[in-house]
């Protein structure tokens, strides 16, 4: 009987439970950090049966040619290290922050992020075009037969390479070749949606509203502009048929969007998006003993840890003094990541590293605050973990991460143009002596947990659902094939106005022309 039973039971749960045996995913990832989270959804879909196949340039920093969670194809490609163009951008973003805050600052910054942002996206499209050209290698691409490509839009030629092979499209998504990904697929509306730049919440004063509707003209001028000729070069010598980047980005099946609702502000949002905010987070394990003991020495005062991220190697080191001898005048334990030259004012309380298990850190009993440059995957972590964010944005996405941050009262912002060894001390002191800021940011955590299904289960599941149904059409919308006069209703409107017009020139006409025949009728007689 027992045996029947759990028969009875495994065949059930093989009915009413979707599976997908092993499906065969080709991924075009981006470097960097974008790269960390990216290996996450590998690692998931590696363990589920999928083969996966990785599309890496030879240059990677990161994606590293031999793996067994995947097969890697490596592309040659121009980058080398002597275009270490994010710590150019970096150092002059710094200095013109700290030391000029005017508007010529401000377009100053810009026209050095377009022109970033143009090299990056010029050297993704080669890389593109170089698949491309090879002919055998794009027949290799044909018939492996794919079940889908996932690949990350910040920089989009596994856009332009998944629609070349009519494959499914699914992106791992939060930005995309011109800005966040939702102002591309879901209604916008630029009352209470801030645009990413403009450090705006979703409660916008007049000004800050005049303010949004200026930040968008930035976007359309990187997109028309900076951005996407590289892509329409691609387009045009390898499409048969007219269309952008914009619209091959707003026919992807699926988006996975790397935010949610704890953190996001409320907004409109579309069927095919899927929300995974944090889906990278996990449990805290120990900690190597040496880290153990340092952060154990920390008594009932705790510790700090602090990282700008896997991009930033140094800063200024007058700025490096500055931190460090704010930390070194803290009770508190500093783990610090730093990978630049030794400040001179490092206390004994600091200990300077150049890795950090920052996960497994900031999940210690012990840990107080985490002083982060705002990147969405520490930020994430830290709401998974419940510890309080002192930001110091430094770029792109950062301070736009960080005022959701401080909006919710879970951290505060010392931004670069107000950083000094007293500011940054104070804001160190503020944020560890006022509760608020922790009890603030678990509320975020215990939202973030209270879940029905893991960010990356959820994720995994999409995925395999585009498997399972050869893509997700039923779920997109079709407004990007409208003209954009259609999509706006310009031409409904424009219709309706004129039959207005021509009812009211006709009934002016009418009686114009009956008091004509009644004067002429009452001269007659």
């Amino acid at each position: 009987m027992k045996s029947h039973f759990i028969v009875g039971l495994f065949l059930a749960i093989s009915v009413f439970t979707p599976s997908c045996s092993g499906g065969k995913v080709l991924l075009f990832p981006v470097d960097g950090s974008h790269w960390v989270n990216m290996k996450v959804l590998i690692e998931e879909l590696h363990s589920r049966g999928h083969s996966i196949t990785v599309i890496r340039p030879s240059s990677s920093w990161y994606i590293t040619e031999n793996s067994p969670l995947y097969t890697s194809i490596t592309i040659a490609d121009e980058f080398s290290e002597s275009d270490d163009f994010f710590e150019e951008y970096l150092f002059k973003v710094i200095e013109i922050e700290r030391g000029d805050a005017s508007g010529l600052s401000f377009l100053k910054i810009q026209v050095d992020l377009f022109s970033m942002l143009s090299k990056a996206h010029d050297m993704s499209c080669k890389m593109v075009s170089v698949i491309l050209e090879d002919k055998m290698l794009v027949k290799r691409l044909q018939d492996e037969r794919y079940d889908l490509v996932l690949t990350d839009p910040a920089l989009a030629g596994g856009v332009i390479l998944t629609h070349y092979l009519k494959l499914p499209l699914v992106l791992n998504v939060r930005w995309i070749t011109s800005g966040e990904g939702h102002f591309a697929l879901a209604p916008s509306p630029l009352s209470y949606v801030p645009l990413p730049g403009s450090g705006h919440t979703d409660k916008m004063a007049f000004t800050q509203r005049v303010k949004n509707v200026l930040f968008q003209s930035f976007t359309f001028f990187q997109d028309r502009f900076v951005v996407g000729p590289h892509y329409d070069a691609l387009i045009d010598k390898y499409f048969d048929y007219k269309t952008d980047i914009v619209s091959l980005l707003q026919a992807a099946d699926i988006w996975l969007m790397r935010t949610d609702f704890v953190f996001e502000f409320p907004r409109p949002t579309m069927p095919n998006v899927v929300y995974m905010g944090g889906f990278q987070c996990k449990p805290s394990k120990p900690l190597p003993a040496d880290l153990e003991e340092f952060v154990q020495s920390s008594g009932d005062h705790g510790f700090i840890i602090m990282s700008l991220g896997t991009l930033v190697r140094s800063i200024p080191a007058d700025m490096a003094n500055d931190i460090a001898s704010a930390f070194a005048s803290l009770p508190q334990k500093v783990i610090w990541r730093h990978l630049g030259d030794r400040p001179s004012t490092v206390g004994n309380n600091t200990l300077i590293v150049e890795w950090m298990p920052q996960n497994d850190l900031l999940g210690h009993s012990k840990i107080k605050a985490f002083v982060a440059h705002g990147g969405t995957n520490g930020v994430q972590e830290a709401i998974y973990h419940g510890v309080p964010i002192l930001g110091v944005p430094l770029f792109f996405d950062q301070f736009d991460n960080l005022i959701r941050i401080q909006e919710r009262g879970a951290g505060k912002i010392l931004k670069l143009s107000e950083f000094s060894r007293h500011t940054f001390r104070q804001a160190l002191q503020e944020l560890l002596g006022n509760t608020s800021y922790r009890t603030n940011m678990q509320k975020l955590s215990s939202l973030h947990r209270d879940q029905p299904m893991r960010p990356l289960d959820s994720a995994v599941f999409w995925i395999e659902y585009v498997m399972r149904n050869k893509g997700a059409t039923h779920l997109r919308s079709e407004f990007y094939k409208m003209p954009w006069y259609s999509y706006h209703s310009v031409d409904v409107l424009l219709v309706l106005f004129t039959v207005v017009a021509v009812f009211v020139f006709c009934t002016v006409a009418i009686i114009r022309f009956g008091n004509g025949i009644l004067t002429e009728h009452r001269w007659l007689k």
